[in-house]
């Protein structure tokens, strides 16, 4: 009788260990909140060497008025994860057709930014600290188009959840330097199979939730996982901006010469037609 509940009780030791062992694997196996926002940079930002791709964006005030901007987007990566180009050509309507953007995105410093102004034929340098100001008109912010480092803010994985019928991780980021950041703290639903962001919260200095991303339609193109419809809404005005993608084409072998100021006052024929 004493060996058997010697047994028994060394039976349910050995279980209860397993248990342990396993949950703590599991906890192991999964990603720190740091590692979430770096792979997601990484699928949202650098898929492939390069991008090219037609970009519709529609600008929807809250009481249904709509302006449109197409456009050519291109990208091209100097080191994945690190350093990379931008290059944004408007093609309509005529109020800002042929105004083209460059960015020279760096990670250890301030992205250098310029904006070509065909009405006045002017180069604009844009300020690091413009960076959070609307990008022509939209939602979006110069920062949202090219990126922000998951290194400028610490991250805290709060939750996992379903969200659009996908399993996300749910993070909280909060910026470094609070100056550097147009919100105090963000919140990220990142899909755990293709690391893209489903939806964004980014909350204002007084806590007040201010803009929502989401992203409502993704794609596999050449085998990179693509968010190819994107909204930013001001949760405060009601204003939106929605993007289209279309054409999405990665790996182009794209010029390092179309990356340059000299392209933002004549861009290479290709992207005009």
């Amino acid at each position: 009788m004493h060996n058997i509940i010697i047994h028994k009780i060394t039976t349910c030791l050995a279980i209860v260990l397993v248990a342990l062992v396993s949950v703590s694997a599991t906890r192991a196996a999964e990603p720190s909140a740091n590692e979430i926002m770096q792979r997601s940079n990484l699928a949202r930002y650098y898929p492939g060497d390069d991008m090219r791709a037609r970009v519709v964006m529609r600008l929807i005030s809250s009481d249904g008025r709509e302006r449109i901007r197409d456009m050519i987007l291109t990208r091209r990566n100097i080191e994945s994860g690190g350093e990379q180009r931008y290059f944004i050509f408007f093609t309509r309507p005529p109020d800002v057709r042929d105004m083209s953007f460059l960015v020279h995105r760096f990670p250890d410093r301030d992205d250098d930014r310029w904006l070509y102004l065909p009405a006045v034929k002017a180069v604009r340098r844009i300020a690091a600290s413009d960076k959070n100001t609307s990008f022509v008109g939209s939602d979006f912010t110069y920062e949202d188009v090219s990126g922000r480092d998951p290194i400028d803010d610490t991250h805290a994985l709060i939750r996992e959840e379903k969200f659009m019928q996908r399993d996300t991780f749910v993070v909280k980021s909060v910026p470094r330097n609070p100056a550097n950041a147009d919100f105090s703290r963000k919140e990220s639903w990142v899909d755990k199979a293709t690391w893209l962001p489903l939806k964004e919260e980014f909350y204002d200095r007084r806590g007040d939730l201010s803009r929502v991303f989401t992203a409502p339609e993704m794609k596999q193109i050449e085998g990179f996982w693509t968010a190819t419809k994107r909204v930013m809404k001001n949760a405060q005005s009601g204003h939106k901006t929605e993007v289209e993608l279309s054409e999405v084409r990665y790996n182009r072998k794209l010029s390092a010469d179309l990356f340059t100021e000299r392209s933002l006052r004549t861009p290479p024929a290709d992207l005009t037609r």
